[in-house]
């Protein structure tokens, strides 16, 4: 039994018959005052592409939004990295506006958490968005290249717009299976991240 729409064969014999497009759903996860979102499973070779989509992250204090990543499932999250950030900004009130490389914010050869966003507010309508691709994660040869874009509303000093561009690279050559999300202090206390796998083109 086929199923057509708009005389498109889309599922016949059980086998779908178009694409389904490159980017795949895998899981999402929403917080309700967690301390972190933690993906621990679905990251392997089946895709060459990761990414993490986060959607409305909201604190329950004014903090740093930041990951890490495990090559151990999750029991620890340590890998070594080198990263590099810089950060525009356009300040609510007009005042101000720049794009400044955040050094502080990069890591080197460091197994810190990685910054994607400085001082989130915590206003009621205060939160952060972005995204995070990882690189051919299970790659037995090569280090871990990453990039993302984070744009959040910072409440610390200057208010305002701001974004920050990251990328670096976990530097092992051991699969890269686990992804955390968490605060600097405090909780994530609403805000949803999911999880896509992006196919070979």
């Amino acid at each position: 039994m086929a199923f057509i729409s708009n005389g498109t064969t889309i599922l016949d014999n059980g086998a779908f018959s178009v694409s389904l497009g490159s980017q795949v759903l895998i899981s999402e996860q929403t917080a309700s005052s967690s301390s972190n979102i933690s993906f621990t499973s679905g990251i392997n070779s089946t895709y060459p592409i990761y990414r993490f989509e986060f959607i409305n992250i909201h604190p329950s204090t004014v903090a740093q939004l930041q990951f890490n990543l495990s090559t151990d499932g999750g029991s620890n999250y340590n890998v070594t990295k080198t990263t590099t950030a810089i950060n525009p900004f356009h300040q609510e009130d007009g005042s101000g506006a720049n794009v400044e490389y955040r050094g502080a914010w990069d890591l080197f050869q460091s197994t810190s958490d990685q910054i994607i966003a400085q001082e989130l507010g915590n206003g009621a309508d205060e939160s952060a968005s972005g995204y995070l691709q990882i690189f051919n994660p299970s790659s037995s040869t090569f280090v871990k290249n990453f990039i993302g874009v984070t744009e959040y509303y910072q409440n610390f000093g200057n208010t305002g717009a701001f974004q920050v561009y990251y990328a670096g690279y976990g530097n092992t050559t051991s699969s890269i299976d686990a992804v955390r999300f968490q605060m600097s202090s405090g909780t994530i206390d609403s805000g949803t991240i999911k999880l896509y796998g992006i196919k070979d083109s």
